[in-house]
């Protein structure tokens, strides 16, 4: 059952669109994440961003004096980026949507640990090294892939270097000794992956404050990627539910229940449902 959300006719919403509909190789990540800045910030430039991510990887071959091994020169990145720049967490506002907007992040050179991860792989692959992003749970994190080995950096913690059998460390400062890590944990994230990821934060993080239509823009460019996702369906409309289209909302949410009729919350939507049609009828 496939399903075509509509979507904002803001020009940033569909270059966004755009961006992100290529083969995931293709998508230009540091872009796609500045087009989600773009609207927050409806006139904010692009291209200069992204001219400033050039010239940080121009500034670690300056330190490089023609060296290309491929260690050096990923030394001389974490030490131009988290020690001259000084790139770093917000730890003291984790939550200011603020660390999500890669054009703030490069401006204030602080961040969560996706969009500092970003800029490490933005630069980075300017540089040839073969980086790539790990969705790991709660902390994002950046591989190197070498030939003998693979090393493990974290970007909030000013590019750390850990091997990846001390992954279990950084989940344990997450969930407390909870969780065991999978495999699957240590997945390569595509770039695409990076950008929901990217938006997921948002959406929570304008939940969280009940703004309910910031919110809702960062469900509708999750579902840009993927259209028929059910939950981002039955968020967008749970917010259009509380934003007061009803009529929206009720379509948003008994397509969700006709999709996955039998999912956990279900009862609970269905008595949403109920709700609104009998608000609706009054």
């Amino acid at each position: 059952m496939r399903r075509t959300v509509s979507l904002s006719p803001s020009p940033s919403r569909s270059d966004f669109a755009l961006e992100v509909d290529q083969a995931d190789d293709q998508v230009n990540l540091a872009r796609a994440a500045l087009l989600v800045a773009r609207e927050e910030y409806g006139q904010l430039p692009v291209e200069p961003y992204l001219i400033r991510l050039d010239q940080m990887a121009e500034e670690v071959r300056d330190r490089l004096d023609n060296e290309t091994a491929p260690l050096v020169v990923l030394r001389a990145l974490l030490q131009t980026l988290f020690q001259e720049r000084d790139f770093r967490g917000n730890r003291e506002a984790y939550y200011d949507p603020r660390n999500s907007f890669l054009s703030d992040v490069i401006d204030r050179e602080l961040g969560v640990p996706l969009t500092l991860g970003m800029i490490l792989l933005e630069v980075g692959w300017r540089l040839d090294l073969p980086l790539e992003g790990v969705n790991f749970p709660g902390h994002f994190l950046v591989r190197f892939r070498g030939e003998a080995f693979s090393l493990l950096i974290d970007p909030f913690d000013k590019g750390t270097i850990r091997f990846e059998d001390q992954a279990q460390e950084l989940l344990d400062r997450v969930y407390g000794g909870m969780v065991r890590v999978r495999p699957s944990f240590m997945k390569r994230a595509g770039r695409r992956d990076m950008i929901v990821r990217l938006l997921t934060n948002l959406k929570g993080v304008y939940v969280n404050v009940s703004d309910h239509e910031r919110a809702l823009a960062a469900v509708e460019r999750i579902l840009v990627i993927h259209p028929t996702a059910a939950a981002e369906i039955r968020d967008r409309g749970t917010l259009l539910a509380q934003m007061g289209r009803t009529e929206e909302a009720l379509e948003q949410l008994e397509w969700y229940l006709g999709y996955a009729p039998e999912a956990a919350d279900a009862g609970r939507i269905r008595q949403l449902v109920d709700e609104l049609k009998w608000k609706d009828g009054e």
